[in-house]
């Protein structure tokens, strides 16, 4: 018999929003965490080790680096150290801009990956299901801010694919009774962030006197979301059991434009920006703004964190961790 309560398995665990949960659930002894993440060399391995630093240490947890697209659910079931009760999953293929070159390796991992997941969750009885989708499903959609029964056409390959594992998780819950929550994060920021991002970006081009990158005029917008409120909100999905299928925003429900988040970095930086300015990227949206009203009254989600406090968290962790982060 296991000294655990619960056995969570999630995926994408050493990443950026996984491993802010994984530090969170630690809280909780009677859980144990079974992390699954394949240290996609789509950044470099050392911020995920930097992200795991200290997981060692703790018994409940154990770290899988295997990848989602080589595992069947039998292997799953047979490398896993005791039953799940409940899936995170966090892994992707992540970016918009680099899905629209390769959209067939997007299908392979979100989708394939996803679907191998629903099958392993049926196949184990696992009951609650909690997914990362992402407001980009939303498409280019004027008619703001975004509620979750918005009709939704997406832009890129990355936002079909996580519309795709959206209907995946209905399509089980209908016919199996999992419990299938599908989170649509929007534009999650703050310490651990991925290189590939804007603010990460500007951090270090600006600290390091090179240009920063900025498409279009600066008008386009973002509905930017600190990491801890983020987790607060899947923790509180993990524990939802009100209904067997549910899609909820999971946002600041503020939306922030590009000048508008270029002077604040600016000013928590204290050092001005020198702006390269590109033509708008293709599959990017013009705004996303979430309406968080479900989330509010189905996960008692309220996120507390502005704008400022968090971009100066996020520069103090940059620069305690400059050796590894610019190279």
């Amino acid at each position: 018999m296991s000294e655990y309560k619960n056995h969570y398995l999630i995926t994408g665990g050493a990443g950026f929003i996984g491993s802010h949960l994984v530090k969170a659930l630690l809280n909780d002894t009677n859980i144990r965490i079974t992390i699954i993440d394949n240290f996609d060399p789509f950044y470099s391995r050392q911020i995920k080790l930097l992200n795991t630093e200290g997981f060692e240490k703790h018994q409940q947890i154990l770290l899988l680096d295997r990848n989602l697209d080589d595992l069947s659910s039998f292997e799953l079931q047979k490398i896993l150290p005791q039953k799940v009760d409940v899936i995170v999953h966090l892994a992707a293929k992540a970016g918009v801009r680099p899905s629209i070159n390769d959209p067939l390796a997007y299908q392979r991992t979100n989708i394939l990956g996803t679907q191998m997941l629903l099958d392993f969750a049926r196949e184990s009885e696992v009951k609650q299901f909690v997914f990362a989708s992402s407001s980009s499903v939303y498409g280019i959609n004027k008619n703001l801010p975004w509620k979750e029964n918005e009709q939704l056409q997406p832009i890129s390959p990355y936002a079909m694919t996580k519309l795709a594992g959206e209907m995946a998780g209905h399509v089980f819950s209908h016919l199996y009774g999992i419990r299938f929550i599908a989170l649509r994060f929007f534009t999650v920021y703050g310490p651990s962030q991925r290189p590939d991002l804007a603010i990460h970006k500007f951090v270090k081009s600006i600290l390091c006197g090179q240009p920063i990158t900025m498409y279009g005029d600066g008008s386009t917008s973002r509905d930017y979301t600190y990491v801890d409120d983020i987790v607060k909100g899947v923790i509180s999905a993990i524990n939802y059991d009100k209904s067997s299928f549910e899609i909820i925003n999971l946002g600041n429900s503020y939306s922030v434009s590009l000048q508008e988040l270029v002077t604040n970095v600016e000013a928590v930086m204290g050092k001005k920006a020198i702006i390269d300015q590109q033509k708008e990227q293709a599959g990017d949206v013009p705004q996303t703004f979430s309406d968080i009203t479900k989330a509010k009254q189905l996960l008692n989600y309220h996120p507390t964190t502005q704008l400022t406090d968090g971009l100066k968290n996020f520069y103090n962790w940059f620069l305690k961790n400059k050796e590894i982060l610019v190279h």
